[in-house]
């Protein structure tokens, strides 16, 4: 009897295991389907058609820190474009910048950022006009490809965007045909924590960024001489620690016109002497950097700070949380194709992502028209006092 109920056991002990590697290689092969799919960006909203460049600048008045010589950026401009015009499709992730994809084994989870499909045209034609300007800072470890769904919609909208990607704080960096990757002084692995030495950290380092977004906007202008508006100051927009340069950026550039922080943690000195230009702060529902903590939030770390820069800030403020997001969630991440688990891991919430990344870009294009053009914004989202 022990001998008969032994091998029943080991009889199911083997066709379970045959149930999870049948089971197991069928969702691998379901998810190869999936993957292959073609996936394109959200469709931009504005009226205009979108363009696309890449550009190396060195700003060749500062020294880098982190290497001998200059500080070199790798910039992708985004621009408006008449309607009409055609021509070939950018690549998302253009030559070595497919290296964004997912390392390791868990690449075959995401499908490839190499064949996402883009909107923008590849050197076409500016359109015809002025556009004021916009620099765009990714977040710590993020490339500024990764924020092309923003950046398309912006540029539909009538501005041009200029992204940087903070070389050696972002995970890749594509400069003379080379792959850089990050050091740990410039992305520091203990940023984000609610320690004394974390927030020294960001403080340092968000200063050096606020540095590189102000050429930036510098550049373009100079780049694209008959296209950028000089009524109008550069506006600053990023998201997570990029959201904490652009504020700082903003004040401490006398021009600038506006500020957007998408889900960052504040720091620097804009924390204490706020901005003087308009501002917007756009946060997740675990996130307290609005001041007020969204519903997930599982502490209140960035609500001082965040206090802190609005009382002292002197302009219009709007704040708001987008419901059932994550961090990720103000990224393309929102547009990737993201199998089990690797999706579960990352901060992604529960809203359908595609529709956080289009009430994200309606956020930004309404502030930005209201804080450049003095358009009417009904029921702008107020801030705590």
């Amino acid at each position: 009897m022990a001998r008969r109920g032994l091998r029943k056991m080991r009889t199911g002990i083997v066709i379970l295991v045959l149930l999870v590697v049948v089971g197991g290689g069928g969702y691998v092969g379901w998810v190869l389907v999936q993957r292959s799919e073609p996936v394109s960006l959200p469709t931009p909203t504005g009226q205009l058609q979108v363009g696309r460049q890449t550009f190396e600048w060195t700003d060749a008045g500062r020294k880098d820190p982190y290497v001998a010589g200059p500080r070199k950026l790798a910039v992708f401009v985004w621009y408006p474009v008449a309607k009409g015009v055609t021509g070939r499709k950018a690549a998302y992730a253009p030559g070595q910048w497919s290296g964004l994809q997912v390392k390791g084994p868990a690449s075959i989870l995401e499908g490839p950022v190499d064949s996402l499909q883009d909107h923008a045209l590849d050197h076409a034609e500016v359109a015809p006009g002025r556009f004021p300007v916009v620099v765009l800072m990714p977040g710590m470890g993020l490339s500024a490809p990764m924020y092309a769904t923003l950046a398309e919609d912006l540029a539909s909208h009538g501005y041009l965007v200029a992204g940087v990607t903070p070389t050696y704080s972002a995970n890749l960096t594509v400069l003379d045909g080379k792959t850089i990757e990050s050091m740990p002084a410039a992305n520091p692995p203990n940023l984000g924590e609610n320690s004394p030495g974390a927030i020294q950290a960001g403080d340092q380092l968000v200063g050096f960024w606020a540095a590189d977004a102000r050429f930036a906007a510098t550049q373009v202008a100079k780049v694209f001489p008959d296209s950028a508006d000089p009524a109008f100051g550069p506006s600053y927009v990023g998201h997570s620690f990029g959201g904490a340069a652009s504020l700082e950026a903003c004040r401490t550039d006398p021009r600038c016109a506006a500020a957007v922080d998408l889900d960052g943690s504040q720091y620097g000195e804009v924390v204490k002497k706020g901005v003087q230009a308009p501002i917007m702060l756009l946060g997740a529902d675990d996130s307290c950097i609005t001041s007020v903590c969204g519903p997930d939030a599982k502490g209140d770390t960035d609500r001082a700070r965040a206090l802190s820069l609005l009382k002292a800030s002197t302009n219009t403020s709007w704040c708001a949380t987008i419901p059932d997001t994550r961090h990720f969630n103000f990224t393309d991440y929102g547009a990737y194709y993201l199998a089990w688990p690797l999706r579960k891991r990352l901060p992604l919430g529960s809203v359908d992502p595609r529709h956080a990344l289009t009430l994200q870009n309606g956020y930004v294009s309404t502030f930005l028209s209201h804080a450049l053009r003095n358009t009417r914004a009904a029921g702008a989202p107020a801030c705590a006092s």
